[in-house]
């Protein structure tokens, strides 16, 4: 990415319209009287300048820009790229930066990362577990302070107290817990899944299990036709069970060109309009045809 120092007047820069960072009241009062002491903005915001429409949009920094012109500094400096950016890596490199320091709006973080649709921006927006988890459960609206009016509760436990109570809350969150189904697996399946995740996170430097699990899920996809071993015996070139044998394990790809497609799929309708075979058994033309293959001899 291609970066430039820029310098010009706050107020020519387009603050975002939906920013999962938030700043309480008097933090940002805080830094309003820091600027206006100052004079100057000592940390720089990121922009992007869209060249089609001639719009410096603030990716980071939109809490400092604002703070600036309320200050009535008339003058700051920012990093400025003008590289053609998606939707998707623009939302990536905002809440990237926004993991670094501050807090996160939990409504408004869920709302920008679904929004992300490629999985290695996902990576690179750098929400971890914890993150997630609470993003998962997440169903309200903003929980800025704007929409909020509510006080703080301090519980403090005497020592001998803590563990008791602790105990009581874990407890307590393992009855709220609920699940739509419940997997049973053998201890090393467990830890054969742990050890994959392990290895997708490091390999692709991720935090989160979410997404080193999206990185598994892709690299079987990829290699499912190594999957032809579980049905089929190599060696005698017998079926190893009388169950079904999944299309991408025989194909060894999950579609084929439409034109390709089109010829067989007009040979199995004039094989069912023949009464060859079944319509819910089209399957045995496939076969019908590699057998008569195999029975011809070589040219």
């Amino acid at each position: 990415m291609k970066i430039d120092i820029r310098t010009g007047d706050p107020r020519g820069l387009k603050l975002l319209d939906l920013n999962a960072r938030f700043m309480r009241h008097e933090q940002y009062q805080q830094l309003v009287s820091n600027l206006r002491r100052d004079e100057v903005l000592t940390s720089t915001p990121f922009v992007w300048h869209d060249v089609e429409s001639g719009d410096r949009i603030v990716l980071s920094g939109n809490h400092r820009t604002k703070a600036a012109m309320e200050a009535g500094i008339e003058e700051i400096t920012w990093l400025e790229t003008s590289d053609p950016l998606t939707e998707s890596q623009r939302l990536a490199i905002q809440l990237s930066h926004n993991s670094i320091a501050g807090e996160d709006d939990p409504a408004i973080l869920k709302t920008l990362y679904e929004k992300i649709d490629d999985l290695d921006l996902r990576q690179y927006a750098g929400l971890d577990d914890a993150t997630l988890e609470l993003l998962a459960e997440l169903d309200s609206p903003s929980l800025g302070e704007a929409n909020l009016s509510f006080q703080t509760l301090a519980i403090v436990f005497l020592p001998d107290d803590l563990k008791d109570a602790q105990d009581v809350i874990k407890d307590a969150l393992a009855l709220s817990a609920s699940a739509d189904a419940a997997w049973v697996a053998q201890l090393r399946q467990y830890d054969q899944t742990m050890a994959a995740l392990d290895l997708a996170s490091k390999s692709y430097d991720v935090t989160n299990v979410a997404t080193a699990l999206g990185v598994i899920l892709n690299a079987f996809t990829a290699n499912a036709a190594q999957l032809t071993e579980g049905w089929l015996d190599q060696e005698t070139g017998e079926p190893r069970h009388h169950g079904m044998a999944p299309l991408l394990t025989l194909f060894h790809t999950e579609a084929i060109p439409t034109k390709a497609a089109a010829v067989v799929e007009r040979a199995l309708q004039h094989a069912v309009a023949r009464g060859d075979v079944p319509s819910e058994h089209r399957h045995r033309m496939l076969e019908q045809w590699a057998r008569t293959y195999l029975d011809t001899p070589a040219a």
